[in-house]
């Protein structure tokens, strides 16, 4: 279905403006999570209901990392150590916040799960965006976090590693951890310990990085890391029957953009890695963010911090949003493009197609 996105194969309808007449295309799209393709409009979606919800604080962007032993244990159960790998980063977040020799507070945050690295291998780690402060244990002041520091990422680091270690080691105990291919000599007596031993040693990584500088870029760094699969279109250089190339950003040589070129057996392979299990949610909201009180509590904090509420904001046409993830192309009822005057206005029905006669037609219209 990913490669039927948007074109003949599914189906679409033919918009016209009721200003110039021009005729606009749409066709279906194939509704997929992992689609390149559906996220810009999602994403827009998304972020109209996020904008009302930004505070004038500094905000924290602070990534949860495990080391590759540890992915290779997620690779095989993806579904349970994808959900610990959540709850040991969130929990830790907000109970050294709460710490009264930290900052004292309850925060909000939201976390989204990635699973990739710039050349598509599979590295799970936790992307948090974080307001800088937080309601105190009463409720009746704003705490605020120091402008240009969150929490020590020292502390954070430790304190990550025994939760989902713990976590680990009970779903271990309880027989809910499948050891297969390289970590199948985890299930022989004994190994589990000497390998929670070994994790427990290592350094792992927890990283805070600066501040946002203002909500509008809060929500431009939203739409980047939000809706987002492993690659997006616009990183594709070249496709050839058999290659596929691709460019990456290449870290550990100072942030060189370079160019991969891989089989496309090779592609498919790292690109399907990252396929989240059927239901599982990869954005999630925390503390006075959580959607059974996020009402109520930003209620609390805008008061808090003498802000009128928020007026309420009326749709607009999206804009591209700049950059390597996603585009959000025109809707249809939209505004039309061509006179930037008129609305477009659905007229015709197109019937899906198979793919060796959409190559014939583009437009086979039903007017039924």
């Amino acid at each position: 279905m990913l490669g039927s996105c948007r074109t003949p194969a599914l189906g679409g309808h033919v918009h016209a403006c009721d200003h110039c007449g021009t005729e606009h295309i749409f066709y279906n799209s194939c509704q997929s999570r992992h689609c390149p393709s559906c996220l810009g409009h999602k994403s827009a979606e998304w972020l109209d209901a996020r904008a009302g919800e930004l505070l004038p604080v500094p905000y924290f962007h602070v990534v949860f990392t495990v080391p590759e032993q540890i992915s290779a244990i997620a690779f095989g159960n993806k579904k349970l150590v994808y959900g610990l790998l959540f709850r040991a980063a969130t929990e830790t977040l907000s109970q050294i916040a709460s710490d009264p020799d930290r900052l004292g507070a309850e925060i909000g945050f939201l976390a989204v799960l990635h699973t990739w690295t710039q050349t598509l291998l599979h590295h799970p780690h936790v992307h948090c965006v974080v307001p800088g402060g937080g309601l105190s244990p009463d409720g009746t002041r704003w705490i605020a976090s120091r402008a240009n520091y969150f929490l020590p990422d020292p502390v954070l680091a430790q304190m990550f590693k025994g939760k989902l270690l713990g976590l680990l080691t009970k779903a271990v105990e309880t027989g809910k951890v499948r050891f297969k291919g390289s970590t199948a000599y985890l299930s022989e007596s004994g190994a589990w310990s000497q390998f929670r031993a070994e994790m427990r040693a290592k350094k792992w990584v927890v990283q805070s990085k600066p501040p946002f500088g203002s909500p509008e870029q809060v929500l431009k760094y939203l739409a980047r890391y939000t809706h987002r699969v492993a690659i997006s279109n616009s990183r594709i250089v070249s496709m050839t029957d058999t290659h596929v190339s691709f460019r990456y950003r290449d870290r550990t040589r100072g942030d060189v953009t370079r160019t991969m070129t891989l089989d496309g057996v090779e592609f498919l392979r790292r690109f399907l890695l990252h396929l989240l299990p059927k239901g599982f949610v990869q954005i999630r909201h925390y503390g006075f963010l959580a959607n059974r009180n996020r009402k109520s509590k930003l209620t609390a904090c805008r008061a808090l911090l003498g802000l009128e509420p928020p007026s309420p904001v009326q749709p607009e046409q999206p804009e591209v949003i700049d950059g390597d993830d996603v585009e959000l192309p025109v809707r249809p009822n939209g505004l039309c493009t061509s006179c930037r005057v008129g609305h477009l206005r659905r007229t015709t029905r197109l019937r899906p197609q198979p793919s060796w006669l959409a190559c014939l037609s583009p437009l086979f219209r039903d007017t039924s």
